[in-house]
């Protein structure tokens, strides 16, 4: 068991942080972008505005995935 935390490689780890870890804090990122519409009262307009400009560099990330999982490489 030599090179491996607790039965894991640091390859499963890594792919593991970089799945759920980074996945979480992305969702965390949306509940920011809409309480600080929320608190700054942007209204309907102003909160589509905030989502758009703030959250769309969560797109690319989850294309990755997707255009990885339709490639079939891991």
């Amino acid at each position: 068991m030599q090179g491996t935390i607790f039965g894991f490689t640091e390859a499963q780890i890594t792919e593991f942080g970089m799945t759920y870890g980074v996945g979480g804090l992305m969702l965390l990122m949306l509940f920011i972008v809409g309480h600080l519409a929320w608190e700054c009262k942007a209204g309907r307009f102003g909160t589509m505005v905030l989502f758009l400009a703030l959250a769309f560099g969560l797109v690319g990330y989850v294309a990755k995935y997707i255009i990885q999982y339709k490639l079939g490489i891991a």
